[in-house]
């Protein structure tokens, strides 16, 4: 799971808010590229050729309308504010979007399950990587850079800072509640998300974008280190009032709740 740091110090508050952004999107887009991770391999391992072709067909259009768009947005606007700066930490940024490029275009070709499974398992390491250096190295710079207003570079790119409407690749095409977290299953075989070791300030962007890749009638069990009140709140504003919370467990170390879009 990509993680950022606890504090990016930014020259005006406007910058700090445009970095809080980003980081969200960029844990949203991980959490949403697990949950179909596991998907696809899960229906990989399956041998259902119905289930499969779905995860696959899902997997490729996030990644062909969210993904490449959310990396080609960062190359055309993030990148050039950064490169007089840190010339070698852009190339090898773009060096890297050129890998998740081609992991998409064998993503995209695969017919054997075998293949797209280890293509999007390549694909999901690479990525979260690649969003660690970003939160850690890339947007600490730019925010830094008095010269540079990053919130006037981002201003209404949803590529970039989120909240666009869903494509058509939202939660109901994944269907019949195939999707997963990407973080392992339960005993009873529903994916599970554990959110106790990922950063605060992206916790609630992950389960977002983990939740947003489960189809109705789906379930996630969320195993999170305290009552998850506030996140339920969200959430529930988030699917529209499409969400069943079931407590499996209240404490005192864990809280396990299983949550299905209804």
């Amino acid at each position: 799971m990509a993680t950022t740091s606890d504090v990016v110090v930014a020259s005006s508050p406007q910058d700090a808010e445009a970095v809080e952004a980003v980081e969200q999107h960029h844990a949203e887009l991980a959490g949403r590229l697990g949950a179909l991770t596991t998907a696809l391999v899960g229906a990989a391992e399956s041998a259902e050729g119905e289930r499969f072709e779905q995860a696959h067909r899902s997997a490729v259009r996030f990644c062909t309308e969210e993904l490449l768009p959310h990396a080609a947005a960062e190359e055309r606007l993030l990148y050039p504010a950064a490169r007089s700066r840190e010339a070698r930490l852009v190339d090898g940024m773009i060096a890297e979007h050129n890998s998740i490029k081609g992991l998409v275009d064998e993503l995209s070709a695969a017919e054997q399950p075998v293949r797209a499974a280890a293509a999007i398992r390549a694909l999901r390491a690479l990525f979260e990587v690649h969003l660690l250096k970003e939160n850690e190295l890339l947007l600490p710079v730019l925010a830094q850079d008095p010269a540079v207003s990053l919130s006037t570079v981002l201003e209404g790119m949803h590529e970039l800072l989120g909240g666009a409407e869903q494509t058509e690749s939202t939660p109901s095409d994944h269907g019949h509640g195939h999707g997963s977290c990407g973080c392992g299953e339960s005993d009873s075989g529903t994916p599970e998300l554990d959110v106790r070791a990922v950063p605060h300030a992206i916790r609630h962007a992950t389960v977002f974008g983990a939740f947003d890749a489960i189809g109705t009638g789906g379930s996630l069990v969320l195993v999170a280190p305290h009552d998850p009140l506030p996140l339920l709140r969200q959430l529930d504003e988030r699917a529209a009032g499409r969400v069943d919370v079931e407590y499996l467990e209240r404490g005192p170390q864990a809280w396990r709740l299983r949550l299905t879009r209804t």
